[in-house]
C-alpha cells in the first residue's frame, strides 16, 4: 500500500533515502535504463502513477520523485527554490546509485529538470520538458496570471481552483490533486513562487543534450511558452498533445508515456 492508503500499481514500489534534512521519497518501476520523473506543483510522484508502469514496459527504470516538501519528502529548511530542490535531488540520486539518466519534468518539474541538467550535465542523457515555461527576464517581469490556483486552504476551495482543468468524467484525478495539495500546504504557493523567481537564462546554455519539448495545446499557462522554449533551444524536438491540459501525465498517461519512450529510443 502507498502512504496515501491506495494500492500501488503492479510493479511499482516506494523508496526513501535519508539526507541531512530528512527523507526524500520516490516511486520506482522497472529495471532498465533510468528515467527520472519530476512533478508539477503541488503534486507528488502520484502524478506519474499511470506513467511508471508504461515506461517500465518500454525497458526503463522509472523513478518518480516527491520534490522536497511535497508527497512524503521532507521540506528543506530555509524555504523553497529551484536551485536547492535540484541540489537535493542530485544528492538523492547519488544515494540511489543512479549515475546517469534521462530526466522528465512537467510544469514546475520541468523547471527543476532544467536546473538539474545545468548543475550536472554529465548526469543527463536526455531531457523531456513538458509544459515548461522559459523563466527569463521577460517571464519574471510579466508572469502568467495564476491568481486563485492552489490558493485555497481547504479541500473544497482547492477543488474549485482546478476543476476546470479536469474532464467532467475524471473526478478521481481531481481528488488525487486535492489530496496532494492538502498535504503540501503551505508549499503549494511556494512552488509557483520558486518558478517565478528562477533565472533560467544561464542554465539554458548547458542544455546540449537531446531535448524534447512537450506541449499541451489546451494548457492556458504553459502552451504559450512552447514557442519561446523552442526559440531558446533550437536543437530541441517538439511534440504537441492535442487536447492536453494542465494535468497531462495523469490525464493522458498513454500518450505522454509513448512520447517520452519514443523520443528516448530515438536518441539513445
Amino acid at each position: 500500500m502507498s502512504s496515501r492508503g491506495r494500492r500501488l500499481p503492479e510493479g511499482v514500489e516506494l523508496v526513501s533515502v535519508q539526507l541531512q534534512h530528512g527523507p526524500v521519497c520516490a516511486a520506482c518501476a522497472g529495471s532498465g535504463t533510468p528515467v527520472v520523473l519530476l512533478h508539477q506543483t503541488p503534486r507528488s510522484w502520484d502524478e506519474y502513477r499511470d506513467v511508471l508502469p508504461l515506461l517500465a514496459a518500454r525497458g526503463h527504470r522509472a523513478i518518480a520523485f516527491d520534490t522536497p516538501g511535497f508527497g512524503d519528502s521532507a521540506p528543506l529548511p530555509g524555504g523553497a527554490s529551484i536551485v536547492r530542490w535540484s541540489e537535493t535531488l542530485h544528492a538523492a540520486l547519488d544515494e540511489l546509485g543512479v549515475e546517469r539518466a534521462a530526466f522528465v519534468g512537467h510544469h514546475t518539474g520541468g523547471v527543476i529538470a532544467v536546473e538539474l541538467a545545468a548543475q550536472r550535465p554529465e548526469r543527463v542523457s536526455a531531457l523531456v520538458l513538458s509544459s515548461t515555461p522559459l523563466t527569463d527576464a521577460a517571464y519574471r517581469d510579466t508572469p502568467p496570471d495564476e491568481s486563485g490556483v492552489d490558493a485555497a486552504q481547504d479541500a473544497d476551495g482547492l477543488r474549485r481552483s482546478r476543476a476546470h482543468f479536469y474532464p467532467d468524467d475524471r473526478a478521481d484525478l481531481l481528488d488525487r490533486y486535492v489530496a496532494d495539495a492538502l498535504r503540501a500546504l503551505p508549499l503549494a504557493l511556494d512552488g509557483h513562487r520558486a518558478v517565478g523567481e528562477y533565472a533560467m537564462e544561464a542554465a539554458i546554455a548547458h542544455l546540449t543534450m537531446p531535448v524534447l519539448l512537450v506541449g499541451a495545446d489546451a494548457d492556458p499557462y504553459a502552451y504559450p511558452q512552447l514557442a519561446r522554449m523552442r526559440a531558446a533551444l533550437t536543437h530541441a524536438e517538439v511534440h504537441e498533445i492535442r487536447g492536453g491540459m494542465v494535468p497531462l501525465p495523469d490525464g493522458w498517461p498513454k500518450v505522454f508515456a509513448a512520447a517520452v519512450a519514443d523520443f528516448l529510443e530515438r536518441v539513445r
